[in-house]
């Protein structure tokens, strides 16, 4: 029997099944629970202890960079940008899987000019904030109350965007 929707959604003790169609693919299940969670929590965890200790949680050093006092995070952010290209170029070689089971599929995006929009909206909140998404999690694990600011305005950002965006696709936005 087809389902008339594209979710479905099930609840059986910790596990949480959800069944999503995306665009143009067969529906999969996504299978999360505690266990497998955790291991993302520690490299985050240790990520924001990185972070921490170039002191890129520091809005001074966030503020000296984009003045170009200061190169120190220029370097961290080369670093992460080559970790990431290798963890890439690892997963495609040896086929390694997404986390939701789908194959590694880097295929250039269309022209959006809302993208421009948007790196500014972003590039904006950053110079402002001193902080990015990422260490704005780490100021909070530092007890800095401010990024608890930052962090709604995150959320509130990805809210309004699923909420307003005029394509009604289920692409993921995080």
């Amino acid at each position: 029997m087809a389902l008339k929707s594209t979710k479905k959604k099930t609840f059986k003790k910790t596990l949480r099944i959800k069944t999503i169609k995306p665009k143009g693919a067969k529906a999969m299940k996504r299978i999360t629970s505690n266990e497998s969670t955790i291991p993302y929590l520690g490299f985050g965890a240790l990520f924001g202890y990185f972070l921490s200790k170039a002191r890129a949680t520091d809005y001074d050093t966030i503020v000296d960079m984009f003045q170009c006092k200061e190169f120190q995070l220029y370097g961290v952010i080369m670093t992460a940008i080559a970790v990431i290209a290798l963890g890439f170029f690892l997963m495609k070689r040896y086929g390694i899987t997404t986390y939701s089971g789908q194959p590694l599929d880097m295929k250039p995006l269309d022209w959006d000019p809302n993208r421009l929009i948007g790196a500014f909206i972003l590039g904006t909140g950053w110079a402002i904030a001193g902080t990015c998404p990422g260490t704005s999690l780490a100021q909070i694990g530092e007890g800095k109350l401010v990024a608890f600011f930052t962090v709604s305005g995150i959320l509130l950002g990805v809210w309004g965007y699923r909420k307003f965006k005029s394509d009604s696709s289920q692409e993921p936005v995080c």
